[in-house]
């Protein structure tokens, strides 16, 4: 009897706390499921989480072309309040749902200067020590901050286990400085010497991509085994029909795209893509977008699936946000994401 007397209020208890559990604790991040094409049955997952360049607005849309025009299931992530469940790209150690690696085929990451808690680093971890393929965007190449006492301190981007780390070991770079004027001086694409056949390139002219964010600057060369794709040319102004800036900076121009092998502790090894454009107003360009499509295709072993001109139209509304620390839009939550009605045809 007195076993029994006890179990009621632990029974009682356990409701209670259930019941307090936040309503958005359901909705902390989306998934795009149950399109037609050829990525039915390939998983991706996208990390976003930057304080600048709205990869929570990027991504989402990447996400609904991925899944709504080629088929793949898409699961976005995003850093959240965990006060209030609300979308805060400048909280640098809550994105929720990273367990979704363990059965994603591809990773895109979208991140900047993030310090995760062990409970959530560790499937990163787990995903890149597997040697799977990886998409880095724009600040990806400086992706985690993390103290030098800490587990995964050697993904931090000044890493003294790992020279340069996550960004320099795994991408082929870390942060290094603007290239071009930030804010001011955009950048167009102009295709590498003989990649112009490059699968990833497929349907995209040279000097097509464009994108108001700033070229970044890069080491040259980059690491052995990496291969430029595109290179950032600098322009005078803001707009894509700019004229190149003359002098240092388009000799030579910087890689904006690159892909590289890389090489797990245990000797696996895995391929990377990586291009330091990618903010959301950079995802107007049809040639941008195109490029990480079919960048999904080739990480992804799906090269002789690569449309000939892959659709990659705007899915539902998409009114980037100006790039700019603290110009994310307030009060948004991962449900505002979710594919609206008839976005699917």
């Amino acid at each position: 009897m007195p076993a029994r007397s006890l179990a009621l209020p632990a029974a009682f208890l356990l409701l209670a706390l259930v019941s307090l559990r936040p309503a958005w604790a359901e909705h902390e991040w989306v998934v795009y499921d149950g399109f037609d094409g050829p990525g039915n049955g390939k998983h991706i997952v996208l990390v976003s989480g930057d304080d600048e360049y709205r990869s929570e607005e990027a991504l989402p849309q990447l996400g609904k072309i991925l899944a709504v025009h080629h088929g793949f299931k898409c699961t976005v992530l995003f850093a959240i309040d965990p006060k209030t469940g609300e979308v805060k790209p400048d909280h640098q150690t809550n994105i929720p749902g990273l367990e979704a690696l363990e059965t994603a085929d591809l990773m895109v990451l979208f991140t900047r200067f993030r310090n995760l808690p062990d409970e959530q680093m560790k499937y990163i971890d787990e995903y890149v020590s597997a040697g799977k393929p990886i998409i880095a965007m724009r600040t990806s190449t400086h992706a985690f901050n993390i103290p030098d006492d800490a587990t995964y301190a050697k993904y931090s981007w000044r890493s003294k286990e790992w020279q340069g780390g996550f960004g320099k070991q795994i991408l082929g770079e870390t942060w290094v400085n603007h290239h071009g004027h930030h804010g001011k001086e955009s950048t167009r694409g102009i295709i590498a010497d003989g990649m112009e056949s490059h699968p990833i390139l497929t349907g995209i002219e040279s000097g097509s991509i464009w994108g108001p964010t700033d070229v970044y600057g890069v080491r040259l060369p980059l690491p052995e085994g990496s291969k430029p794709l595109v290179l950032g040319q600098v322009l005078e102004g803001m707009n894509p029909d700019d004229e190149p800036v003359e002098g240092k900076k388009n000799d030579p121009m910087m890689p904006i795209a690159w892909v590289k092998p890389y090489t797990t502790p245990s000797g696996k090894v895995g391929t990377t893509f990586t291009t330091t454009m990618g903010a959301s107003q950079d995802l107007e360009n049809e040639s941008l977008r195109r490029m990480l499509v079919n960048a999904c295709y080739w990480a992804l072993g799906m090269t002789e699936q690569i449309p000939e001109k892959a659709n990659v139209d705007i899915v539902g509304e998409y009114e980037p946000t100006r790039f700019g620390f603290g110009t994310y839009q307030k009060g948004m939550r991962p449900e505002d994401h979710l594919l609206e009605q008839g976005s699917d045809n």
